[in-house]
């Protein structure tokens, strides 16, 4: 990787957080299509198919635990499997907590299911189950996909990364206006 300026690494994190908060949508979707079968409805607080809580979740994962990956042998990464998924599942957990109290004290509800009928449950906003997945999705986002980002942002080249990634920070902010002030 070639060495980039605080600029770069801004937009590449963005990037990152795009690409999180679509396939953290896309899982949304498939939960809801797929698996429970309730049929189709736009799973994010914005207009666009992505869901922020995904990308933050994911960029909180690439600074405090991504950097525990780094330069180690594939037998140490390995070892820290299980300290990843439980570390990813507590930061995913607290997030999604926090997240469902600010949603409900900005706009009366938060835009998931209640974990109500969940046997481990905390006032039906978070819950074991969903807990575990993320576990499952940190280990997912830091072992396979994240290497493969990163690869994709080297090989675009740090001038053509900082366009799409401008590109994508007028969308989301538009997305945001539209959303939040012109509805």
């Amino acid at each position: 990787m070639e060495d980039l300026r605080a600029g770069d690494i801004l937009c590449r994190y963005f990037i990152y957080f795009m690409l999180y908060s679509v396939i953290g949508w896309c899982y949304e979707v498939f939960l809801e299509v797929v698996v429970y079968r309730w049929g189709f409805t736009n799973r994010g607080v914005l207009f666009g198919p992505y869901c922020p809580v995904y990308g933050v979740g994911a960029t909180i994962f690439l600074i405090l635990l991504y950097p525990m990956l780094k330069d180690r042998t594939l037998g140490r990464r390995i070892l820290l499997i299980p300290l990843i998924f439980l570390l990813s599942m507590t930061i995913a957990t607290v997030l999604e907590l926090l997240t469902s109290y600010i949603l409900e004290y900005v706009s009366g509800s938060w835009p998931w299911q209640t974990y109500a009928d969940y046997r481990f449950n905390f006032q039906g906003r978070i819950a074991l189950s969903p807990s575990l997945r993320f576990g499952l999705g940190g280990v997912i986002f830091l072992y396979l996909l994240q290497p493969l980002f990163e690869g994709l942002c080297d090989g675009l080249g740090t001038s053509r990364t900082n366009r799409i990634a401008l590109a994508a920070m007028v969308i989301v902010g538009l997305d945001c206006i539209f959303t939040f002030f012109l509805k």
